[in-house]
């Protein structure tokens, strides 16, 4: 079995996959604080409650955006599993051709997201993923990484709301029952809900116009499919496609070593 780490700012995702089967996911706080050997802990725990035990885990894939959680991540890995883990990264062999100005400047998950887009869509193609940032990124047809949007996430839009309106209280991320509200809790939730799709909207709409191409719109992430549900322009909802953009990295990885 292969375990796929994709570690956030916010959200700590595990993936377990089967073959080409993902079988189970869970996820931690990425507490910064944690040791190596308290994330092994949990590691087993988490495992241990889905009937799996550490020894059925032959390899391990990461990708990070917290440099300070990666090393921490990879020794827990070490300790837990007992083989070196892959950690996505500059020189790593993707398949996907980085545009970018710095290449080394974007994020290790919106790289692997393309990978997994690109492997769905084989034509040019956008992702939107919902996470601490909201991000946009661009997909050539010939599979091309061309750049993107980042957009303060919608956690972190809200939080920062709430700490400079005194008046305003904390509501649930929710659908309000219309786009106009007649209550601060309705207008705040209208604004997070629809406010957000609007936002993807018009950026699709100005990125697809700029790149002169079609363009297949894919969202990922926790609050994808509350948003997308009000966006016209998204054609698919795929929470786990930073999962299976980790599968197919290691598998790429995995036949390098098998040619040598």
């Amino acid at each position: 079995m292969l375990l796929t780490v994709d570690i956030g700012n916010t959200n700590i995702v595990f993936g377990v996959f089967a073959g080409n089967e993902l079988t189970h996911t869970f996820r931690a706080a990425s507490a910064r604080d944690r040791t190596p050997d308290e994330y092994c802990v949990l590691l087993n725990q988490m495992l241990a409650m889905r009937g799996l035990k550490t020894d059925q885990l032959a390899a391990t894939i990461i990708a990070s955006v917290v440099p300070q959680l990666t090393d921490v991540i990879a020794t827990a890995a070490r300790r837990c599993f007992s083989h070196d883990p892959i950690v996505v990264g500059p020189g790593m062999k993707t398949g996907i051709s980085v545009k970018y100005e710095d290449p080394r400047g974007v994020g290790a998950d919106r790289i692997v997201n393309a990978v997994a887009a690109y492997h769905l869509v084989g034509a040019g193609v956008i992702v939107v993923d919902f996470g601490t940032a909201t991000t946009f990124d661009c997909i050539s047809p010939k599979g091309e990484y061309l750049g993107g949007v980042i957009v303060p996430g919608i956690q972190v839009s809200l939080e920062a709301l709430l700490h400079r309106a005194a008046k305003l209280s904390r509501v649930e991320i929710a659908v309000p029952p219309r786009v106009l509200g007649r209550n601060t809790t309705h207008a705040l939730q209208s604004g997070i809900v629809h406010g957000h799709a609007a936002l993807v909207d018009g950026m699709v709409h100005r990125l697809v116009a700029e790149l002169g191409f079609p363009c297949e719109v894919i969202a990922t992430g926790g609050l994808a499919p509350l948003i997308v549900e009000h966006a016209e322009t998204v054609a698919r909802v795929d929470e786990n496609l930073t999962l299976l953009g980790l599968r197919l990295l290691y598998e790429r990885a995995a036949g390098a070593r098998r040619a040598r």
